[in-house]
């Protein structure tokens, strides 16, 4: 049965897209911790990051480095953070957070309900800065 992640990718549940290339999607929480909070997956369905083979691994990373790059230029923050946690999801993913400290990546904190105005202007936000990038 497909993840919810493949099904994003599939286009049978609307995501929010920032980035995209013929191995990864990147797209923003619809829970997110903060503002701007994008998750970041492979194409190809992978439970454990760590089973990923290393040149998807690598190439993950650098995927994930473009879009925290973006993040950072549109969403006022100190760093964006990186969490890899997996539990929810059984598809590999990569959390960036834009950050001020190292509470705003506390996983056990209650998450924010954006509507999906709020989500298409972030999604905007960082649309437009991976231009820049």
């Amino acid at each position: 049965m497909p993840t919810l992640f493949t099904k994003i990718i599939l286009g049978e549940i609307q995501a929010h897209k920032v980035a995209e290339t013929d191995e990864f999607l990147a797209f923003l929480d619809i829970h997110p911790l903060r503002m701007g909070h994008v998750l970041v997956i492979p194409k190809t369905e992978i439970d454990y990051i760590f089973d990923m083979p290393d040149a998807l691994y690598a190439n993950m990373m650098l995927f994930a480095k473009i879009v925290a790059k973006a993040i950072k230029i549109a969403i006022p923050c100190t760093k964006v953070g990186v969490a890899v946690i997996g539990l929810e999801v059984p598809h590999t993913h990569i959390h960036l957070i834009p950050m001020d400290s190292v509470a705003d990546m506390d996983f056990s904190q209650a998450k924010l309900n954006p509507t999906d105005v709020e989500l298409n202007e972030i999604a905007l936000k960082i649309l437009n800065a991976m231009r820049k990038i």
